[in-house]
């Protein structure tokens, strides 16, 4: 299974791999306390929210995630 930034996040902490990666480029991603609501979400669809900004989700920041995702596959 591919993963990238349109899959739900819940798919992307299952993962060791790219629960790393997503740790590396959003520090305490994996354990922000608004994750339980965000689980069936994407971060494409996350990024639309105001505190995704706060938090330092830009688009620039989710095409570094889908590099480092596609070298998973």
């Amino acid at each position: 299974m591919s993963l990238s930034s349109k899959s739900p996040i819940r798919d992307l902490i299952a993962n060791p791999e790219a629960k790393a990666i997503l740790e590396k480029h959003l520090p305490g991603a994996s354990r922000h306390p608004d994750l339980p609501q965000a689980l069936y979400m994407s971060l494409r669809e996350v990024m639309y929210y105001p505190e995704a900004a706060s938090a330092g989700l830009t688009k620039a920041k989710l095409e570094a995630i889908d590099a480092d995702l596609q070298a998973l596959a």
